[in-house]
């Protein structure tokens, strides 16, 4: 399952002295009730959390605002007409920071890591089709100036995906 129409989320959410956002334990409650339910009232998270309505609403907005969490639609792409995933190991030549933008900026690329090891990036793509997963990675990702090499890694069947690692 995959976020439809989310902005992408970034680690680059620092705080003004360049390190992330403090989150104490009253937040992470507040995260861990809206990865249970993301339509759960403030009113009833207030009430698990110890808080009012009013406090609740303040936290989310600040934790929206710095960009510790999102509150999205979560989609299975399968019943939305995109029946192939791949993650594409991909070595650069030079500056990464270019690439990473380009294909950020590609609606196909569900993820763009800067990784250490075999490859320089790995991305997470999600296609209609095996004709539409070609054209992405042979016209758009492996024309992209400063790309050496890419593998592919084509899903053929998703067995987890969670997005409750925000509060472990």
């Amino acid at each position: 399952m995959h976020s439809g129409s989310v902005a992408s989320r970034s680690a680059d959410s620092r705080n003004g002295n360049g390190s992330p956002p403090a989150v104490d334990a009253v937040s992470l409650a507040i995260i861990e009730q809206l990865q249970e339910d993301g339509r759960r009232p403030y009113a009833a998270i207030g009430k698990a959390v110890g808080l009012s309505e009013a406090a609740v609403r303040q936290r989310v907005q600040k934790l929206l605002d710095q960009g510790v969490m999102q509150i999205v639609a979560v989609t299975d792409p399968l019943t939305v007409g995109l029946r192939r995933q791949a993650m594409v190991g991909i070595n650069i030549e030079g500056d990464l920071d270019p690439v990473a933008e380009a294909l950020s900026a590609m609606a196909e690329c569900e993820y763009v890591v800067m990784t250490a090891g075999s490859f320089d990036l790995m991305v997470e793509i999600v296609c209609e089709d095996d004709d539409h997963l070609l054209e992405t990675i042979n016209k758009r990702i492996r024309t992209l100036p400063g790309v050496r090499s890419t593998e592919s890694f084509v899903y053929l069947k998703l067995k987890k995906q969670t997005y409750m690692w925000g509060t472990r």
